[in-house]
């Protein structure tokens, strides 16, 4: 507190993350490397990230938000949607509803802004308006008129958009607005059409509610900490071995995957990958950990290893009845998929 922080990036451990606004006072910006930020600020102290620490806090903030709707969608760290539909027969107007959800939130949190409004992006906005603590409100006969006013900084369109708008003097949403769609879209492609059908208040995506699984989660503790890349791999393709071959696995294939690495002094490393066909067996899932261990392996000897199947796609009601075993079962389902009797839009859950 009072000084110049940030916090490295858990995916690069040479460049900076988060950055406190007292750094970026002097200069010093997310994705500089940690010599450009201490050569900006002498002063800048730099802090190892815990990323297990922060999926575990965004978790229980899923949890806390779900007490108020059913349709919870996590957006990034740190940001999600809530869907308001009907909740004014529960707990009265959308004033209500936010004072409703602060108490929620205040007994777990003490950081969070809060925005109600119709679409995502009318709401995000709201909530960037927010104070701490507290939320505002946008009515739909007040939604262009707001949107109008804000700054272009909103837009969630790559920076060097943002900057070539704001090189042209456009600073508002509502100055974007004002020109015809075609020209902007000439000028910036695709980007630009969404950019300014965000800003002419003419998208107002609802929340979608995502299907949210009990995760298989296994652990493993090492009395003597690893350091050796190679004893970290065994340890964990036995983990995976033992994920997959979990009683609640039995006609699933896992899409999702994430590792967490508990290290010496309780910071942490963490990855996850997400695999475009999922996968009945444990033979294709070590290798992009194995990459990532390789290319940013942990800042410290791992005291505790954790795999968690995050999502699995769930087989037909035939094959959870009949398939012998996960294995058999994940297996029968792939021959499925490929001759294309199954199809897997029929099991996506919102």
């Amino acid at each position: 507190m009072g000084r110049p922080t940030a916090v490295l990036s858990p995916e690069d451990g040479r460049r900076l993350w988060q950055v406190s606004a007292i750094a970026r006072r002097d200069g010093v910006k997310s994705g500089m490397t940690i010599s450009q930020g201490m050569a900006l600020c002498s002063s800048l102290v730099i802090c190892k990230p815990d990323p297990a620490y922060y999926e575990s806090h965004f978790a229980d903030l899923i949890l806390r938000l779900t007490e108020m709707s059913p349709i919870v969608e996590p957006a990034e760290l740190g940001r999600a949607f809530l869907g308001a539909d009907g909740l004014e027969r529960l707990f009265g107007t959308p004033e209500q509803q936010l004072a409703m959800l602060a108490r929620i939130l205040g007994e777990t949190f003490h950081d969070f802004r809060l925005g109600w409004g119709k679409g995502k992006f009318v709401a995000w906005v709201a909530a960037s308006q927010a104070k701490t603590g507290s939320g505002v409100v946008v009515h739909d006969n007040e939604r262009l008129q707001f949107l109008s006013s804000q700054s272009i900084a909103v837009l969630p369109v790559a920076l060097p958009m943002r900057e070539r708008l704001f090189r042209l003097g456009i600073r508002t949403l509502g100055q974007l607005a004002s020109f015809p769609e075609p020209a902007i879209v000439s000028q910036f492609g695709k980007e630009g059409r969404q950019g300014w059908q965000l800003a002419a208040g003419w998208i107002n995506d609802a929340v979608t509610g995502r299907y949210t699984p009990d995760p298989i989660t296994l652990k493993m503790d090492f009395p003597n900490p690893l350091t050796d890349r190679l004893l970290v791999l065994q340890a964990l393709e036995h983990l995976i071995e033992q994920a997959f071959r979990h009683p609640r696995r039995i006609g699933y294939l896992v899409r999702s995957v994430r590792v967490e690495a508990v290290l010496e002094q309780g910071s942490s490393w963490m990855a996850k990958a997400t695999f475009k066909n999922p996968l009945a067996n444990h033979t294709s899932v070590l290798e992009p950990f194995a990459m990532r261990l390789e290319r940013t392996p942990p800042n410290g000897p791992i005291e505790q290893l954790v795999i968690e199947f995050t999502v699995l796609v769930p087989g037909t009601t035939e094959l959870q009845l009949f398939a012998r075993d996960a294995t058999s079962a994940g297996l029968l389902e792939l021959r499925l998929m490929k001759s294309g009797l199954v199809s897997l839009e029929r099991y996506s859950t919102t």
